[in-house]
């Protein structure tokens, strides 16, 4: 099977060709016809799986499809929110997609945004500033690490803010007692979607171009520096980026920086 096979449109399997990816995983082949379909998804999927990719793909063509969608997506930390905003950005190159990644010292997003990525915290503090009330497509990515970083209160003030009627796609590393409240409140009756971890192997024989899903640090232990932030510039790719413009305004952090790699 190829991402074809799966609904994406002309001008995402455009973009998925040119970053040199050749075939969904197991997650993305189940989880991305559901979202297409508008359907609750619980996925339940261990690090490796193409997690990220497996919404990113069909959320593109959602939001390009369907005018007034407003999509709000809860990572659990904001080196989680970076990758997927490089995520978006790579492959919204022949969509328009008005998209804000909410950052430490944000007072204020983009009032037309149309995606918003943040995590738990972050967007408690916009949440008396900024109308989540209009949101249609609510993801939460990974429920599980919220917990490990102690945001799952955080979580259910935003919750409270968010219509009731709305499409919720959410996804865990594993089950957790502590975490089954909140699911019970954000899933109705969710098709739920399980890769167990003999899947994983699958997923590291994806070919060569699939970019990281999850942050591969121990969620036990405090937030490692990004790794951009020990990397130098590349001042080449930089000038090549103003001169061609070729992601616009949304250029991928990662490609800005030497010896970053994509497919770890």
């Amino acid at each position: 099977m190829n991402f074809k096979d799966l609904g994406l449109s002309e001008k995402t399997l455009q973009a998925i060709d040119e970053f040199g990816m050749n075939r969904p995983t197991t997650l993305q082949i189940d989880v991305i016809p559901s979202i297409l379909e508008g359907k609750d998804v619980f996925a339940i999927a261990p690090r490796g799986s193409g997690k990220t990719i497996s919404y990113v793909f069909p959320l593109i063509d959602i939001i390009s499809n369907k005018k007034g969608q407003n999509i709000l997506i809860i990572t659990p930390s904001s080196q989680h929110s970076v990758r997927v905003s490089d995520s978006l950005a790579i492959f919204n190159k022949y969509h328009e997609i008005n998209e804000a990644t909410i950052k430490e010292g944000d007072e204020d997003i983009d009032s037309e945004a149309n995606v918003v990525i943040g995590s738990p915290d972050l967007l408690v503090e916009l949440s008396e500033k900024v109308d989540f009330s209009h949101t249609n497509i609510l993801v939460v990515d990974d429920i599980n690490l919220i917990k490990s970083n102690k945001q799952l209160d955080n979580l259910e003030k935003i919750l409270t803010v968010l219509p009731r009627e709305k499409q919720n796609i959410v996804f865990t590393n594993r089950r957790s007692r502590e975490t089954q409240d909140i699911l019970d409140k954000i899933l109705q009756t969710p098709e739920e979607i399980k890769i167990d971890k003999a899947k994983e192997l699958e997923a590291e024989k994806v070919a060569s171009g699939n970019i990281p899903t999850e942050p591969r640090r121990n969620t036990r232990e405090k937030s490692a520096p990004h790794k951009f932030a020990q990397a130098p510039k590349d001042d080449e790719a930089s000038e090549l980026i103003k001169k061609y413009k070729i992601f616009g305004d949304k250029t991928p952090e990662f490609l800005t920086y030497k010896g970053i790699v994509v497919n770890e």
